[in-house]
């Protein structure tokens, strides 16, 4: 008696006993398999792989602090090292930064040195410089703006005088932080240079001159001139404000408290326990935002899967032999992508509203009649597909073109050869078009995925999150069935309360969610794992 597809894939004696009891199959083995056969192998594998997944991610994680702890101290044993076998020009660079490059002759990489070291400490000595931000950075400050009266010619004068500001205090402090950590580096890299110059000297050759320095910046370690810039954007514009985002998640920053006429202070994970906690009577905000993060997942498989496949399907019929005025399809698609979202979301969000075109439209065709309209965006199903469908238009042009340059690769012979094996057509879009379009596209579909996550302009423009969903109105934002996390976060930020401080509890959980989905869907990729497949 033939076995099953399960029978084939897993001892029942071993069922349920973990991936190490389970029956592996080498590819000829599994290509014997039956459709089930096989579906139930790979469903069993990812499943009895988790157990080994957590165990491979918690070593991952003990080899990573073990790496650190140990790279940490190797840098404290050649920091003593250095100062122990080092002479006493090295020994004077420990205090004053570039004096042992001046004293053996590199005069100019020297005194960068010094200049920094004194601009720090000129920096951090100043009345209003990097320890009074660092003093006033563990309270985000002491008194607010007070008001006093005052009689001037005879009239009574209600003057202002300013106090703390909580927001400089939170972001100047978080500037001195990396200003001092580029110190430290800064103090290591002229402590490194030291032990270098020393034994380049020690071995009879001879040191570089300031000319040689500037030759070799534009020479041999252009790099390093051509990425000083960018990197440096990178920290001011991009790592700065993430953390000073991450740090407002932990205070009570908003519209009452803006930090100049009332101040704002630290208040720890309140906030994260008020986000995603459900214990007590006060728990609308965890069921906002789990109601919201569904909907989210929900919309960005959708989003993604439907522009992927139905661009895909539009880009092979236009491709297809015997198929007339290609360009013309392909510039009436493009046409779409030329005009701003910003017009066409908002033109189709009044068409399809209770009194716009189409409903209209299906009134004079007698479809419907006058106050049976159609909800398209007052029910929050109807709301929520026709979103969808809407960002389908939007979204096929851009499949089309990056399927049609996919397909045009694609070996004519492969097909000619599946054609005289007697293959369909849907056995050769499943077996030949399909992996190998997954296969170029898997990391694009992985971005395309996470941005949706993120398209607050489809959102928006077209519903604004609505229809209001009663049962979390008071939450802050106005919560909607159509709002995704990004556009919650918005109008938390832009409503009249303004809590900054739950908008940045929000990005993060945002960061945190995206970030274990890229991770975990990019190692499976067999875009990354099997690179050489389709070579």
């Amino acid at each position: 008696m033939k076995e099953d597809g399960w029978s084939q894939v897993i001892d029942s004696n071993h069922l349920f006993k973990g991936a190490m009891f389970m029956k592996q199959y080498s590819d000829l083995e599994f290509l014997r398999l039956s459709r089930w056969g096989k579906f139930s192998y790979r469903l069993n594998s990812f499943f009895c792989g988790i157990p080994q997944g957590i165990k491979n991610a918690l070593f991952g994680a003990g080899r990573f602090f073990k790496k650190l702890g140990r790279g940490i101290g190797g840098e404290f044993g050649e920091l003593f090292r250095t100062f122990r076998e080092g002479d006493w020009k090295t020994r004077a660079s420990y205090l004053v930064m570039g004096f042992g490059s001046m004293a053996r002759g590199q005069i100019m990489r020297g005194l960068m040195f010094l200049l920094f070291e004194i601009v720090f400490i000129v920096y951090m000595a100043l009345p209003t410089g990097g320890l009074f931000w660092l003093k006033k950075l563990c309270t985000l400050g002491d008194h607010g703006v007070t008001k006093v009266t005052e009689v001037v010619y005879g009239q009574t004068v209600e003057k202002v005088i300013p106090g703390d500001n909580s927001f400089r205090i939170l972001l100047y402090g978080v500037l001195t932080i990396f200003f001092i950590v580029a110190f430290i580096y800064t103090w290591r890299l002229n402590v490194r240079q030291n032990r270098i110059a020393e034994g380049i000297l020690k071995s009879g050759k001879k040191l570089k001159s300031g000319k040689d320095d500037l030759r070799s910046l534009v020479d041999e370690q252009f790099y390093k001139t051509l990425l000083a810039l960018p990197l440096t954007g990178i920290v001011v514009f991009t790592v700065m404000p993430i953390v000073f985002m991450v740090l407002v998640a932990f205070t009570n920053y908003d519209g009452t408290h803006d930090g100049a006429n009332n101040l704002f202070t630290w208040v720890g994970l309140d906030n994260f326990n008020t986000l995603l906690s459900w214990q007590g009577g006060n728990n609308v905000y965890s069921a906002a935002f789990g109601e919201i993060l569904s909907w989210t997942l929900i919309w960005a498989f959708f989003a993604t899967f439907t522009n992927y496949f139905l661009g895909m399907f539009v880009a092979m019929m236009i491709n297809k032999k015997g198929i007339k005025l290609k360009k013309l399809w392909r510039t009436v698609l493009v046409l779409t992508i030329a005009i701003p979202q910003f017009i066409s979301l908002l033109y189709v969000g009044k068409m399809f509203a209770k009194n716009g075109l189409v409903n209209l439209s299906l009134i004079n065709l007698g479809w419907i009649r006058p106050g049976q309209e159609l909800p398209f965006w007052e029910e929050p199903s109807w709301a929520r597909i026709t979103a969808i469908v809407v960002n389908i238009w939007i979204g096929i042009p851009y499949l089309m073109l990056v399927a049609t340059g996919i397909l045009m690769n694609i070996p004519q012979d492969l097909y000619e050869s599946s054609r005289i094996d007697g293959a369909n057509a849907w056995q050769q879009y499943t077996k030949i078009t399909l992996p190998y379009m997954l296969f170029i596209t898997g990391p694009y579909l992985l971005t395309s995925f996470t941005g949706n996550m993120n398209n607050f302009n489809v959102i928006y423009l077209l519903t604004g999150g609505a229809p209001t969903n009663a049962r979390l109105s008071t939450a802050a934002g106005s919560v909607g069935h159509t709002d995704l996390l990004i556009t919650w976060l918005f109008k938390i930020t832009t409503g009249a309360e303004s809590k900054y401080y739950m908008a940045s509890v929000v990005g993060i959980m945002v960061f945190v969610v995206v970030a274990v989905i890229s991770l975990v869907v990019y190692n499976l990729l067999p875009s990354i794992k099997n690179e050489e497949d389709f070579q």
